[in-house]
């Protein structure tokens, strides 16, 4: 099912698969970024996110596409591909804080548990640090489901001067 939303700022509807997320879309600027703010998304990873990321991304490891092979691992079922989790960040990065125009210059992960499908992801990010001169921000970054942290990093960025909305 396709859900088209008439406009960017209007809360997303809670369907499998969507971002359900009320943070509006847009550009935080580096003279408006504070420290401690924080953005977030939430999203249900399903089988069609992780086949597209395999198509996308050209791994197609079992552990991510066969249920028979993946029940014999230590994870005894299929799993996202790490880097589609990872991606949520860049989304909430790339779309809330700072947004539109934000340049990726790094990023650290350590993936602590598995993301499976079916499963309800909530990607965060957090200002740590700002460097106004350099427009430079870090970012405490992490991904949980069911409140438990499944990746955690840290990410640096430089915060646009403009708005691009």
């Amino acid at each position: 099912m396709v859900l088209f939303i008439a406009h960017p700022m209007l809360a997303q509807v809670e369907m499998e698969g969507l971002m359900l997320d009320n943070m509006p879309r847009g550009t935080i600027t580096i003279e408006e970024i504070e420290m401690g703010m924080t953005r977030s998304l939430r999203k249900v990873v399903t089988d069609e996110d992780i086949r597209m990321f395999a198509e996308v991304s050209t791994d197609h490891n079992p552990v991510h596409m066969d249920d028979d092979y993946a029940n014999d691992t230590i994870f005894e079922g299929r799993i996202a591909h790490g880097m589609l989790t990872a991606g949520l960040i860049s989304a909430v990065i790339g779309e809330q804080l700072p947004g539109h125009g934000t340049v990726y210059m790094g990023q650290t992960l350590k993936f602590l548990g598995p993301v499976r499908p079916g499963d309800m992801v909530e990607a965060e990010v957090e200002v740590t640090a700002i460097d106004y001169a350099k427009r430079r921000v870090t970012l405490e970054t992490r991904c949980l489901v069911d409140g438990k942290k499944v990746l955690v990093g840290e990410a640096t960025v430089l915060a646009p001067t403009g708005k691009f909305d």
